[in-house]
C-alpha cells in the first residue's frame, strides 16, 4: 500500500485493529497482528507463507500490487502480514521480510515453545517415538495413530460450483478416518447431487425438503457415524490440517465444541475488502477456552457467542450436540431469522457446562460476497440473526435472563458501536450498511418468534434422530 495509507489511522475492528480503551476489552491473546486493509486498494492478493516448508507456500508469480499473507510456523498460524510488491520482485522474499519485521516476537515464541520437551521427562519416548517433532506435530502424529472418527457435514442449496470447490479441498485433507455428508436443502434442481456423485472424495448425499440450514445440519448429524461432527459451508476451502487440528483440541474430554480460524480466500474487489476490513469472520491467532464460571475478559460473556467462532468452522461431539437438541430450526439461513443458528449452538455448549475451545490451527478460507447487493442483504441478515439469537438464548435458558438484563446496557452500547460506520474511513463501511445492521437487530426478536411459531409442529431433535 502507498505511504499515505500505511500511515493513516488503524481500523477499530477486525484482525487489523489495535486494542483501544473505547472498545470492549480484549484478551491479550486476541491482540491481532498485521497491517490494515484499504478497500480502495483492492484487488489484494491473499496468499500464505509457510516458514518451515517453502513448497507449501502458495505464491502467484508475476503479481504486482498489495498482498496479504497468513504466516505459518510449525503448522501454527502466527498472524497476517501485508505488503506491496512491485512488478518483477520476488513475492516470497518480500513476504519473508514482512514476517521478520512484523511477527518477530511470535516467531521466536513459537520456536521456543515447540522446542520444549513433550510433557514430563520420559514421556516423549513413550508417545510412539515422536520426540523429534515440534509439540503440536507430535500430538497430531499421536492422534493419527488412533484417530477418532469424524463426520464433515455441509449444508448447501443450489451452489454447485462453490460446493465442488469445497469438496476438492476436503479431498486433500490429511486425516485417516472421516466421512463427508452433503445435505441438499430444499433443492430446485439435481445439480448438487451431480456434484456429489462426481466428487474426488466419497460423499453421502442427503436431500432435506424443509428449508433452512439448521434443519439441514440436523439431518446431517442424524446420519453421521462420527463421534465428532464438523460443520462447514459450501463457500469455503479447508486447510489440509483442518481435521487433525480440530481433533487435537478434542483430546481434552471436557471439550464439547471447537471452532477455528476463518480467513478470506480472496479480496478481489472493494466489497470483499470492506467486509474483511469490518472484521470478517476471524477470531485471532491464539487458542482460547470458553467455559461458564471460567475467568474471561469479556464482560458480555457468554452472550457474545460470535467471539467464540462461526458456523463456517465449528465441530461438536455428537453427545454434546444431542444434549442441547441440535440446531434450532427457527434460526439460520432459510428462516425468518436469516442467521444465528451457529451462535445459539455455541452459546448452548457453554450454557450446558462443556468447554468450548477456539483452535486457530484449524483453518478454513471463506469466499466473501462479491457484490454490494449481497453484502447489504448480509449486513441486514446478520443484524436480524443477532437479535433472534439473543431472544432464543433467553427462551432456551430462562435462568440466564437476569444475567442478560445486567449486561444489556453495555451490550447495546457495544452492538451500536460495532455496527457504526468506520470512524476513520466512512467509505470502508458506509452508513447505509450500518443502518441495515441496526434495523436488523430490532427485527430479530419478532423474526425468531415467527419462525418458532412456524416450526411448532416440526419433530423434536430426538425424533429427527
Amino acid at each position: 500500500m502507498d505511504e499515505q495509507n500505511t500511515r493513516s489511522a488503524p481500523p477499530t475492528s477486525g484482525p487489523y485493529a489495535p486494542p483501544s480503551r473505547h472498545r470492549v476489552p480484549q484478551s491479550k491473546d486476541q491482540v491481532w497482528l498485521a497491517g490494515r486493509i484499504d478497500p480502495n486498494a483492492a484487488p489484494i492478493l491473499v496468499t500464505q507463507l509457510d516458514l518451515d516448508d517453502p513448497d507449501r507456500t502458495a505464491i502467484r508469480t508475476g503479481h504486482a500490487g498489495p498482498v496479504m499473507a497468513l504466516v505459518w510456523l510449525h503448522r501454527h498460524p502466527l498472524g497476517v502480514v501485508s505488503t506491496r510488491v512491485g512488478a518483477g520482485h520476488d513475492l516470497r522474499a518480500a513476504l519473508r521480510k514482512a514476517a521478520a519485521r512484523d511477527l518477530a516476537p511470535e516467531i521466536e515464541r513459537h520456536r521456543r515453545m515447540d522446542a520444549e520437551p513433550f510433557g514430563r521427562p520420559g514421556r516423549a519416548q513413550a508417545v510412539n517415538g515422536y520426540a523429534g517433532l515440534p509439540a503440536c506435530l507430535r500430538t497430531r502424529a499421536a492422534i493419527r495413530a488412533d484417530p477418532p472418527r469424524m463426520s464433515v457435514i455441509i449444508g448447501t442449496r443450489e451452489r454447485p460450483a462453490e460446493l465442488e470447490r469445497c469438496l476438492r479441498s476436503l479431498a486433500a485433507v490429511d486425516y485417516p478416518r472421516f466421512e463427508v455428508i452433503v445435505v441438499d436443502n430444499d433443492p430446485e434442481t439435481d445439480r448438487t447431487r451431480r456434484v456429489a456423485d462426481r466428487a474426488p472424495i466419497s460423499v453421502l448425499y442427503l436431500c432435506q425438503r424443509r428449508r433452512g440450514l439448521a434443519a439441514a445440519r440436523n439431518l446431517g448429524a442424524k446420519a453421521a457415524t462420527g463421534t465428532i461432527l464438523a460443520f462447514t459451508d459450501d463457500d469455503v476451502k479447508v486447510d489440509r490440517d483442518w481435521l487433525p487440528a480440530l481433533a487435537e483440541a478434542f483430546t481434552d474430554p471436557r471439550v464439547g465444541c471447537v471452532t477455528g480460524l476463518i480467513m478470506p480466500a480472496e479480496l478481489g474487489n472493494r466489497t470483499q475488502a470492506m467486509l474483511e476490513r469490518r472484521g470478517g469472520y476471524s477470531r485471532g491467532f491464539e487458542p482460547r477456552v470458553f467455559q461458564t464460571g471460567r475467568h474471561t475478559d469479556d464482560p458480555l460473556f457468554p452472550f457474545t457467542a460470535g467471539r467464540m467462532g462461526s458456523g463456517a468452522n465449528m465441530a461438536f461431539t455428537a453427545s454434546v450436540l444431542k444434549q442441547f437438541d441440535g440446531f434450532d430450526i427457527s434460526l439460520g439461513p432459510g428462516t425468518k431469522a436469516r442467521a444465528g443458528e451457529d451462535l445459539l449452538a455455541l452459546f448452548s455448549t457453554v450454557a450446558t457446562g462443556s468447554r468450548l475451545v477456539y483452535q486457530p490451527d484449524a483453518v478454513v478460507w471463506h469466499h466473501h460476497r462479491r457484490n454490494r447487493e449481497a453484502l447489504a442483504a448480509q449486513a441486514f441478515g446478520y443484524g436480524v440473526g443477532l437479535g433472534a439469537y439473543l431472544t432464543a438464548a433467553v427462551v432456551r435458558e430462562p435462568a440466564m435472563l437476569p444475567a442478560l438484563l445486567r449486561r444489556l446496557p453495555r451490550g447495546l452500547a457495544y452492538a451500536l458501536r460495532n455496527s457504526a460506520p468506520d470512524r476513520y474511513d466512512r467509505s470502508a463501511w458506509p452508513a447505509r450498511l450500518a443502518a441495515l445492521e441496526r434495523r436488523g437487530m430490532l427485527c430479530g426478536p419478532a423474526a425468531y418468534l415467527r419462525g418458532r411459531w412456524q416450526a411448532r409442529n416440526q419433530p423434536r431433535w430426538e425424533e429427527q434422530w
